[in-house]
């Protein structure tokens, strides 16, 4: 509890320095960040779901978790043995280079099975689907829409409930018709779509910061 508190205080008031505007997310943002660090904890991934320029926002965030952002993220004494073990070419450079990381999912990266489904289907349901079948009541689902009101992320926010997936939503500043589903929406408080999306990136850059320094950060 108290590393959190350090290892949060240092990065928001970070972010607030350059940006502080984004001031009022600040309890939304630290309740958001203990659901997912104790969901990762017990083996849980992050799903990340958005349209447009929130889809390639989605694709960052899984960039930022699944390898090293700032600080070093060197593997496991055990597993680079085990891979040094497997491969005695190969497995020194493998177990030298490679990154821990935190796993995450982007729904908007599976086009076969998308356009299939919204082929076959119904377009609003893709990620409903993908959530339906990829997870896991230790999981979070991020769905990341500047109005709110995105219908293929509400359509996931409610089969993610249903699986007792915790739902964050990352939106402007009325949250929308997404908000209802979520268990807490982070609301930048601006409404114009590349303004909002402005915002969203050093806000999601400091919550990814925050998270790699809980793992690997200085205890």
């Amino acid at each position: 509890m108290k590393r959190f508190e350090t290892v949060f205080r240092r990065n928001w008031e970070a972010l607030i320095k350059k940006y502080p505007v984004l001031a009022p997310c600040e309890q939304d943002v630290q309740i958001a960040l203990r659901n997912i660090l104790e969901r990762v904890t017990l083996g849980g991934k992050v799903i990340l779901g958005g349209n447009g320029g929130s889809a390639a926002d989605a694709e960052h965030i899984a960039g930022e978790l699944m390898k090293s952002f700032k600080l070093p993220r060197p593997l496991s004494d055990s597993l680079k043995r085990t891979i040094e073990q497997t491969d005695p070419t190969l497995g020194p450079l493998l177990a030298k280079n490679l990154h821990a990381g935190i796993p995450a999912i982007v729904l908007s990266s599976y086009i076969a099975l998308s356009t299939a489904f919204m082929n076959d289907v119904d377009p609003y349901m893709v990620y409903a689907q993908q959530l339906q079948v990829l997870g896991t009541s230790n999981d979070v689902f991020m769905g990341i829409s500047t109005s709110g009101n995105a219908r293929n992320l509400r359509m996931a926010a409610i089969v993610a409930k249903a699986k007792q997936i915790y739902v964050i939503g990352l939106t402007g500043a009325t949250g929308g018709l997404l908000a209802q589903y979520c268990d807490v929406c982070i609301r930048v408080p601006l409404t114009e779509t590349y303004e909002v999306q402005e915002l969203h990136l050093p806000l999601y850059h400091m919550m990814c910061l925050a998270i790699e320094d809980m793992f690997w950060g200085p205890v």
